[in-house]
């Protein structure tokens, strides 16, 4: 008897900003991605430990105005409607206070998520979705196997520039080119 096939609601930014309008409970810890509402779990000592630690990094290189954590941007027009990732840092190309919505994609000049036990979901489901909305600069940093997932020159839906950098070695963020990034020395 072949496997019985468990009918899915597929969700749209509207729907999902009804349910913390509607007072569900937990709603502000819900992600939309691809239509599916993912429980943004709480995070583990070492996510938040490296979490701030780049945070402060990040400021330091491109200003308090211009780094922002845990905000929902927007994506491509297409996966706009089902899709309102909130990654865990992301560097915009302006001011925070000279966006009345979410940062459009054009804007977003690096986008981080520190992962720990959501790896292979970053790589596997966030970074297309990051390439489609060509975002110039998406870093993943892969806490157990201690190495940063950089990706670049989104194309056709995809990175064509996907590098594994060890935690000793350092990165030069595209929107800072003097800036020298190692998470060894954070």
């Amino acid at each position: 008897m072949p496997a019985l096939e468990v009918p899915r609601k597929i969700w749209t930014r509207e729907e999902a900003h009804a349910l913390a309008d509607l007072g569900f409970p937990n709603a502000s810890k819900l992600e939309l991605i691809d239509g599916e509402l993912l429980d943004r779990m709480g995070k583990k000592r070492p996510h938040v430990l490296w979490q701030h630690l780049i945070l402060t990094w990040l400021r330091a290189q491109f200003s308090d105005e211009r780094v922002q954590m845990e905000s929902p941007i927007d994506v491509s027009a297409e996966d706009n409607t089902r899709s309102e990732p909130e990654p865990d840092l992301i560097v915009t190309a302006k001011s925070i206070r000279d966006y009345t919505g979410n940062p459009p994609p054009q804007d977003l000049r690096l986008v981080i998520e520190v992962s720990d036990s959501t790896v292979n979901y970053d790589l596997q489901s966030k970074a297309p979705l990051y390439a489609r909305a060509e975002i110039i600069e998406y870093w993943v940093i892969d806490i157990p196997d201690s190495v940063v997932h950089v990706h670049r020159d989104p194309a056709r839906g995809a990175y064509t520039s996907v590098v594994k950098y060890s935690f000793s070695q350092e990165i030069t963020p595209l929107a800072n080119p003097d800036a020298l990034f190692c998470m060894e020395r954070l």
